[in-house]
Order: structure tokens, then sequence, then C-alpha cells
């Protein structure tokens, strides 16, 4: 594995970091302002009009699709150095360069799974972010995190025309905006299959479908997440939509599931290490503009620590996404399943703690409203619990090392 960026890269690096500097930091508070006089909360700031228009003067629009007929053609180990600088800013900057989740996964699912009429119906929208998405699986009366468990119904009408939903869906991230126009949704069209990962498929809903109702918005650690669209839960009460809003076949739910969770995850990965950063760097900045008990906070030797091992834990980090996006790119999904583990299980957690000692070298201030870093916690811990849990992956990852000794 050759660690240098090729040429596209850093061309694109550089670029990028320049529209962050120039446009993305500087609007952060323009948007918690602009935010504030909207007659709702989940309505779009203005400003973030004026970044997307921007990012694509730029020609910074669309990386992360690795195929050039709908994105940019990067591979992952190219997309992983442009998605850790938009983590530096991870309420705006994905959302600036249309590379947010969950349009992201419903994109790269249309891309791989959807017919030539979902994606001129649905797809093109949304790389072009005339509308927004929502993937509806996780719900609160299973767990979830073992996806056969999903209880949502989807049956085929009498004379095979239509497909009716019901159930209940909750945290589905991005559904509260008003521009979020369709629903990806998961459930079981034959329950009482013999193989359990066939029993369920997806279906497209449009949002004005009657019987579709986002119910209420659900709050991350206080926090509702306005600029990526909320987390709502939802109930889809005998919802009709034509036998054609199937995606695939039916039965092939959980694989394309699967599919669409896998890139999901390293991108979550890459963005963590760019929080990571503007933690450290926020750090930094703290602990030398700072004076306790008569000498600056960087003098003291437990900050030096925590600043230390922030460094080393970045750098560990960074090498094993890398190599992860290495593998997606040489050998497949499939063949880098034990490092999109590893990497899932690893980077939220030492975020989480990178983010948890800068909260508390900033004091009071640390969690506070006046600097990112509290809400930044709140999302790294939330990813660890996004796309499966620690302990999931920590199961299948020991179960694999086990199976070459058994």
């Amino acid at each position: 594995m050759d660690f240098a960026f090729d040429a596209r890269t850093e061309e694109l690096r550089e670029r990028l970091l320049a529209f962050m500097e120039e446009c993305v930091l500087p609007a952060e508070p323009v948007a918690a302002e602009q935010r504030a006089a909207l007659p709702s909360p989940w309505d779009t700031p203005p400003v973030f009009g004026e970044l997307k228009a921007e990012a694509r003067r730029r020609g910074l629009w669309n990386l992360f699709l690795p195929d050039p007929e709908y994105g940019a053609g990067l591979t992952n180990l190219q997309y992983a150095p442009l998605a850790e600088i938009t983590g530096r800013s991870p309420h705006l900057a994905p959302m600036a360069t249309n590379c947010a989740a969950p349009d992201t996964g419903n994109m790269e699912l249309l891309a791989q799974f959807g017919s030539e009429e979902q994606k001129k119906q649905w797809l093109q929208p949304l790389l072009a972010a005339e509308i927004r998405s929502a993937f509806a699986m996780t719900e609160p009366a299973v767990a979830s995190s073992d996806a056969t468990n999903v209880e949502t119904r989807i049956e085929r009408s009498a004379d095979g025309s239509e497909y009716v939903v019901s159930g209940r869906k909750w945290y589905i991230s991005g559904a509260m905006n008003p521009d979020c126009k369709i629903f990806v949704v998961m459930g079981q069209t034959d329950p009482e299959g013999a193989d359990p990962r066939r029993r369920q498929s997806m279906v497209l809903v449009p949002r004005d479908t009657p019987g579709v109702e986002v119910r209420r918005a659900m709050r991350v650690y206080g926090y509702e997440d306005h600029d990526h669209g909320g987390h709502a839960e939802v109930v889809f009460d005998g919802v009709r939509v034509p036998a054609s809003n199937l995606i695939g076949e039916e039965g092939s739910g959980f694989a394309i599931a699967q599919a669409r969770l896998g890139p999901g995850r390293i991108h979550h990965c890459m963005r963590l290490i760019g929080m990571a950063e503007r933690a450290i760097e926020l750090m930094c900045r703290r602990a030398v503009e700072r004076t306790a008990f008569g000498k600056p906070l960087a003098a003291q030797g437990v900050v030096q620590n925590w600043i230390a091992d922030a460094r080393v834990s970045v750098e560990q980090l960074r090498l094993l996404v890398l190599k992860t996006a290495w593998l997606m790119d040489t050998v497949g999904n499939r063949g880098a399943h034990t490092e999109i583990q590893a990497i899932k299980i690893a980077t939220p957690r030492t975020v989480v703690g990178i983010l948890d000692r800068a909260v508390q070298l900033h004091g009071a201030g640390g969690v506070s409203q006046d600097f990112p870093l509290a809400e930044l916690w709140a999302a790294a811990r939330t990813l660890q619990l996004a796309d499966g849990p620690d302990e999931v992956h920590q199961r299948s990852l020991a179960r694999r090392e086990l199976k070459r000794y058994a």
C-alpha cells in the first residue's frame, strides 16, 4: 500500500481545504443565527444553498460515489482524506458537498440496485440535492441490531399491483427535513421463510403517500440534529405503493442493507477522524491561551499527556481506516469485512475519548453552545450505536478470528 496521496487526491484536498477555510467554517455561526430566525427549526438555513452552489462551482460535489456515471469516480482510498476534512465541520461540510448521510447510502443503494425508473425518479434529484431522503430500518419494539428482527410488514396486494406497508420505525435520520421526499423502507415480505435473511425486502415510499405519519423528532443527547434533518419516529399505516417500488427482488432486503451499510460505516469513520483533528486543534489553542495556578494549561503534565495520546490515537486510526479503504478497493467489501468491523469498533470509541478530554480542558465552555465540542461528542457517541452497536461487531469479528482455530 502506497501511503502517498495521488495527484487527483492531493488536488482535491487542496481545493476542499480552501473551501473549508474560506466558506464552511465562517458559515458555522451564520447557520446558527439563520436557524434561530426560521419559522420552523427543520427548515434549512439559506447559507446551505450558498455553500452548495459554491461547492458545485469548485467541483466538490458527490465525491463519495465511486461510479463516475453518478459521482466523482473516486476510490475509497481517494475519498478517505476528503471525508476526513469534511468531518471537521460535520453539520455543514458533508451537506454542502452533497456527501451527507443518509442520502449518501441511499444514493449508493439506488445506483447499485435501483431500476432505471427508480434512478430517474429518485436518484437523479438526490444527486442534484433537489430533495433529501431517509432510510427506515430501525424499530423501537425489537432489537434492530439484529436486522432479521425487523417486524414491519410489506405485503403484496391481492391483485399483485401494490405493496402494503405497515409498521413503526424510529431514529429515522433526515425524516424531519421538509425536503425529505422519499423513504427507503425495510420490512418483511416472507415472515415464515426458512432463511431468516431472506424474509426482508425494501420498498420506496414517497413521503406524501397516505398512511405515512412522521410522528415526532427523536433527540440525541438533547440535540435534535437540525442540519441533518433530525431523527424521527415514523408510522406506516397500511401505506400502499406500486409494486414497481420494490428495490431489487423480494427477499433481497437484508443483503441490500449490508451492501449499503459497509461503505456507510467507513464514511462515518473517515469523518470521525476529522472531528478528532478539530478537537486536538481546539485543545491546543485552549491550552496555550488559558492560565491556571500561575502557568498556561499547556505546561500541565496531564494536559500534555492528553494531547500526545490524542495525536497517537488519531494516527493509528487513520492508518487503519486507510488500510480498510484500500482493501475495499482491491478485494471488495466482503474481503475487507474484518477491517470494516475493526474501524467501526475502534474509531467512535477512541474519538469519544478524545472529545471527552477536549471538553474537560475547556471546562464549562466545553459543555456549552459556544464551542462545538459537546455536539461533536454527542454525534461521535451516537456512532457507537449507529450502523450496528460495538458489541455486535465485536461478536462477529471474534467469531471470525476464532474460526481459524476451531
